[in-house]
């Protein structure tokens, strides 16, 4: 009985030690759909949000950018200068 016991105990460790995927979206898609219900989830394979929208329609879902998507470099950041007028 006890080595039953024992042997229950170390199947339970070893299935809980098991390896899990770290990151469930897709890094390639810029947009993602995330699907309220029973079963919430996420899909992130839309290329534009127009695309993703047309997909959410009647449906209780909502589009937001992919927050695994990595961008090369930053956009760059235009500096604003007030030019005075010349007279």
């Amino acid at each position: 009985m006890r080595a039953m016991i024992s042997a229950m105990l170390v199947l339970g460790a070893i299935a809980a030690a098991a390896p899990a995927r770290a990151q469930t979206y897709d890094p390639s898609y810029p947009v993602c759909l995330h699907v309220y219900g029973i079963v919430t989830y996420w899909e992130c394979q839309y290329t534009s949000m127009a695309q993703c929208n047309a997909t959410a329609s009647g449906r209780a879902a909502q589009c937001s950018p992919n927050p695994y998507l990595a961008y090369a470099s930053a956009p760059p950041v235009r500096a604003s200068k007030r030019l005075r007028p010349v007279y």
